[in-house]
């Protein structure tokens, strides 16, 4: 068999050479070797011109990546995971109430919690060989380059999910050659830095996936699930899945719903469910799904799933959210200054630097996806802003013309009275709630943190009843002084001020029923003599923001007047100090900030300041209890309330009504409410015809209504059956009620010893009284004066209680005044002091009267001259009757004939009236020894004086800075 294969071998060499021997063979022999030749040539110059072209496009290559640093794998870690997170705020108790207004609205969410239609979805669709390539896909990069060498109009783009995350964490959306190689570069890098989940989380929480139903920019699969059809990402079904994962190809052109809210109509939804119907055929054709499972999908409705627009907490709450970002901004501010190594004070300090760190600390709330947790109660709040909602005596609105600045027409706007309120937890110093005003979308301040009003009234214990106990000046019933006076203030401007009632001057007033009835006059007094002690810090201390060089000097800062003012929240808070035994507790909306791990970057820290002692606190907050009490200005507030509280409360008002308060407290809250139009010269009085109620009733009706409704909803809170405790240092002491020194036997037989509460630490009255004398006096007009040497005897009472005329200078002190105001008759003490001044006299003989005969009764109008003490009636030219001031100005006649003649203080007489006489016959009748009693006045001076303090209803509060 061998011998027989080696000669067939041998057999066809021979034929071979035979046929090699020919001349056509010889012509083959040399063409082929010349094509072999251009063969060899052709692969020698195609591997020559591959290398070059690999090396001209690696140069170029590296030519486009040589400025890309290169970057560590925590830098690179860093750069994907720092993605924008929208933040949310929760209320107390951790009640969620929306997220934070933004740009773009995103959500963090795990892989596990993603529905897996929406993995194969995005598989199918954007990346089919995720789970093989090592970031990029080479032939989808030279498929997109040819493309895009040859300009077609057909891109189907070559970005796998990796290059995608590069472009969108790293890079930046630039078209261009460089972008596109240091993206293919870090998508290689990346790949050994990140598992593939790692890289797919990262992912579906960065691509951008339209708007959201209320027509906000969203991101992020959880984002997107919750916006498009109100669900978490792990719920997601089939047809859902799909829709979503197609959106980011285009995702305003397949987003349903319209830039500012709402769904699309019919025929711009059409390109998103067909985008959605291409997702459904690529996941049919990569086997992510079965044939049923896509015909069903198909034929799913997707436009029944999409949800409705919701308020969002912006528009639901957003007096609310406003704040609550507000606060959030300014604590970001500090600490990111913080961290750049700036002074957090100099951001007060210096506008520009504020500017910049606002700015990067806007960016940071809005984006860093932070938990944001306030102390707002939310039940609270809802039932707060519904009674103030519902109040229905605020006032009249004006309107105003105000030109639009797109149209340039000119538009009535109204102008309602506005309201601010707010309730503060004492102990913590937690904003429980708040009302910033009427409507926000027609006047966005917040009345309650943000606009800053004089206070009126409402200063004063703040500013001059507690730091004159503190200073150990006067206890609770010490006396102060309430007359008129006028004075030039430090500023150069002449002051002359009233009390609510312009022509009332009360006298010397114990300092509690001075505050209750808010008396302008005896605080303006009590504050000149503890000025130089620059009681203005004590408001400092009690975080009043606002105040100026001219508050620290200016009297009429007494009750109200300041420079700008407080706002609501300042106010309360400054309150709640004496509800705190003196301890000032700064306000606060924040109770904590945690980011996108829950790290705590910010927590509140309740630091007291101690302002006023416990016992200044106490005697100030049972001074305020008496405003509830009849006479008091605060009277209304108890008829209101449906239950009870130990409670402490003070009125205000200022110039023309501008502003009307109302802020009090028991031991757990503060609760302020402030009235007023947004212009100030506006005046609460306006439309009064048409508003029954006084501005001071409307503040106290409002107070009112919205404790009982916190009482409603959080008792807890209010704590109603909580009392105030008198601390050790807090004693009750008699004293003598004109002057506050320790009781003299004088003061006691005058019946003029009072007992009141006193800071033992501060003061007690321990040096004696000197002020009682024994005097006697004529009533001039009505009021008393002490009897001159030649005064008529028979017109003077003796043998009462009067008052030493250093006394009365002391009283009066550097302002003076109308001593003979010190004790009005409606003054607690005009039963038992009967003297009070000297009268000046001048050397005119006093007006003659003029006689009316009426029947038998002849009258007289009083003398024109202003010192007149009483009259002598004369018959036949004798004297018959002596009339003192005050007594019926008339007398029956007999048969003589009668004149009257007008006596002055100094005794001297008028010019006899003209005669009467009537010709009837009388018997004999001697003129009596006596003057009988019922033609004197009554000696307890119980006579009319000139103005009487308004009663409880018709003169609410008083006027603040005149």
């Amino acid at each position: 068999m061998r011998e027989r294969r080696k000669n067939r071998i041998d057999l066809i060499e021979e034929k071979i050479e035979l046929m090699t021997k020919t001349k056509w063979a010889k012509g083959m022999r040399i063409t082929s070797g010349v094509i072999w030749n251009l063969f060899l040539l052709f692969i020698v110059f195609g591997l020559t011109l591959s290398v070059f072209a690999a090396s001209v496009g690696a140069g170029y290559f590296a030519s486009l990546v040589a400025k890309e640093p290169l970057r560590s794998k925590e830098e690179m870690r860093d750069a994907i995971f720092n993605y924008e997170e929208t933040s949310e705020i929760y209320l107390a108790d951790n009640v969620y109430i929306g997220k934070i207004n933004s740009d773009i609205e995103r959500k963090d969410t795990q892989l596990d919690r993603v529905s897996p239609f929406v993995i194969d979805a995005v598989f199918a669709t954007e990346d089919e060989y995720f789970q093989e390539h090592n970031g990029v896909v080479p032939k989808a990069i030279f498929r997109g380059l040819l493309q895009d060498v040859a300009n077609s109009d057909n891109q189907t783009g070559g970005s796998t999910l990796t290059q995608q995350l590069i472009k969108n964490q790293i890079l930046t959306n630039e078209v261009s050659y460089e972008r596109k190689a240091k993206e293919i570069l870090l998508a290689m890098r990346i790949e050994h830095f990140m598992e593939k989940d790692e890289i797919l989380q990262a992912y579906l929480n960065i691509i951008p996936y339209g708007r959201n139903a209320n027509g906000q920019n969203i991101a992020g699969i959880e984002t997107a699930a919750g916006g498009i059809f109100a669900k978490k990402a792990a719920d997601l079904n089939l047809p859902q899945a799909a829709f979503i994962a197609g959106i980011p190809q285009a995702p305003f052109a397949y987003t349903p719903f319209k830039s500012g809210g709402g769904l699309k109509d019919e025929q711009y939804l059409k390109p998103g469910i067909d985008r959605m119907k291409t997702v459904l055929f690529r996941m049919k054709e990569t086997e992510y799904i079965t044939e049923q499972q896509y015909k069903e999908a198909i034929a799913y409705d997707i436009t029944q799933d999409f949800r409705q627009p919701v308020l969002r907490a912006n528009e639901k709450y957003p007096y609310l959210t406003q704040e609550i970002q507000n606060r959030t901004i300014d604590i970001l501010m500090k600490i990111i200054a913080e961290k750049d190594g700036v002074d957090p004070e100099r951001l007060d300090k210096e506008a520009k630097l504020k500017k910049k760190y606002k700015i990067l600390a806007t960016r940071s709330m809005q984006n860093d996806g932070y938990r944001i947790y306030s102390t707002v109660n939310k039940t609270l709040y809802d039932e707060m802003n519904k009674v103030g909602q519902s109040f229905e005596h605020y006032g009249f609105t004006y309107t105003r013309e105000e030109k639009d600045p797109h149209s340039g027409e000119v538009e009535l706007k109204e102008d309602p009275v506005q309201v601010g309120a707010i309730m503060i937890e004492n102990h913590t110093g937690k904003i429980l709630s708040f009302i910033g005003g009427r409507d926000h979308s027609k006047e966005a301040t917040n009345h309650a943190t943000q606009a800053f009003r004089q206070n009126g009234s409402a200063m004063k214990p703040l500013l001059v009843y507690a730091p004159a106990i503190e200073y150990g000046f006067i206890g609770a019933g010490s006396p102060v002084v309430d007359v008129k006076f006028s004075v030039q203030q430090p500023d150069g401007t002449m002051w002359s001020p009233n009390n609510y009632t312009q022509s009332l001057e009360l006298g010397i007033v114990p300092a509690r029923e001075a505050l209750a009835r808010s008396l302008n006059l005896a605080t303006a007094r009590l504050y000149r003599d503890i000025i130089d002690q620059k009681p203005a810090e004590f408001l400092k201390k009690m975080g009043i923001s606002k105040l100026t060089p001219g508050d620290y000097v200016n009297y009429s800062t007494s009750y109200g007047g300041m420079d700008i003012g407080m706002s609501v929240e300042e106010n309360t808070n400054a309150f709640a100090t004496f509800a705190n035994g003196g301890q000032f507790i700064d306000a606060y909306i924040i109770e904590k900030i945690e980011d996108m791990d829950g790290k705590i970057v910010y927590e509140h820290i309740v630091e007291p300041v101690d302002v006023f002692s416990p016992e200044t606190s106490y005697i100030i907050t049972d001074m305020l209890r008496d405003v509830l009490k009849t006479g008091g200005t605060g009277a209304q507030v108890p008829r209101h309330m449906n239950f009870s509280t130990d409670l402490a409360v003070k009125t205000g008002t200022t110039q023309g009504y501008g502003d009307a308060w109302l802020v009090g407290y028991n031991p757990n809250v503060s609760l302020g409410v402030w009235l007023g139009y947004k212009e100030r010269k506006r005046s609460l009085y306006f439309g009064l015809e048409r508003q029954t109620l006084h501005p001071s009733t409307r503040t106290s009706t409002l107070f009112a209504r919205i404790l009982n409704a916190a009482n409603e909803v959080a008792p807890e809170l209010v704590g109603a059956s909580s009392k105030f405790t008198q601390p050790d240092g807090v004693v009750s002491k008699p004293f003598c009620g004109i002057s506050g020194l320790a009781p003299s036997a004088e003061c006691s037989a005058a019946g003029l010893v009072k007992s009141d509460l006193f800071n033992a630490k501060a003061m007690l009255p321990t040096e004696a009284d000197d002020s009682i004398i024994s005097s006697s006096y004529v009533l001039v007009n009505g009021v008393k004066y002490l009897a001159h040497p030649s005064t008529p005897i028979e017109f003077v009472s003796s043998g009462g209680t009067g008052v030493s005329e250093s006394f009365i200078e002391r009283m009066l002190g550097p302002w003076k005044g109308d001593a003979s105001k010190l004790f009005p008759v409606k003054s607690a003490f005009s039963s038992n002091i009967v003297a009070g001044s000297i009268f000046e006299v001048d050397d005119a003989a006093p007006a003659p009267v003029k006689l009316t005969l009426n029947g038998m009764t002849a009258t007289w109008d009083a003398s024109a001259s202003d010192d007149v003490i009483g009259y002598y009636v004369y018959e036949d030219g004798a004297q018959i009757l002596v009339i003192r001031d005050g007594a019926p100005k008339s007398f029956n006649i007999g048969g003589g004939s009668y004149t009257v003649r007008a006596v002055d203080i100094t005794g001297k007489l008028s010019d006899a009236s003209n005669s009467v006489m009537m010709e009837v016959i009388v018997p004999d009748v001697e003129t009596p020894d006596v003057i009988p009693p019922e033609i004197l006045p009554p000696e307890n001076g119980d006579n009319n004086e000139g103005s009487t303090p308004p009663s409880d209803g018709e003169n609410p509060d008083d006027v603040g800075d005149e």
